[in-house]
């Protein structure tokens, strides 16, 4: 998350939101709300306040732990997937699903990461 608020242009500190369950950041251009769900059994008012964020089309609305909420989510939407890898707990493997209309922009992040690496 603080990648994405640092390259998005927020100079908002970043913080996990697992015991306040939401945080804004704000950006130059959108804002970034950022919520968990790992404390939560089901998501309450925050049902409704996540499926108006996700409407929200100067917002980019990133979820963690998004299983209880599935039923919100657009089919038209980025999912990133991080998984701990049995050889070393510090390390992760990453899975994307994403629909078409992502693929330019995915396209775009895998150049740069290809560019940016020793």
């Amino acid at each position: 998350m603080k990648g994405l608020a640092k390259g998005a242009g927020s100079n908002d500190q970043v913080a996990s939101p697992t015991f306040t369950l939401k945080r804004v950041y704000k950006t130059p251009k959108f804002q970034i709300f950022h919520y968990d769900f790992y404390r939560l059994s089901e998501p309450g008012i925050l049902h409704e306040e996540l499926a108006e964020s996700i409407g929200d089309k100067r917002a980019v609305t990133v979820i963690e732990w998004s299983d209880i909420v599935k039923d919100v989510l657009p089919a038209g939407r980025l999912s990133i997937e991080f998984t701990p890898t049995a050889n070393d707990p510090d390390e992760r493997q990453v899975s994307t699903q994403y629909s078409e209309n992502f693929q330019g922009i995915i396209r775009e992040i895998e150049t740069q990461w290809q560019e940016s690496r020793p």
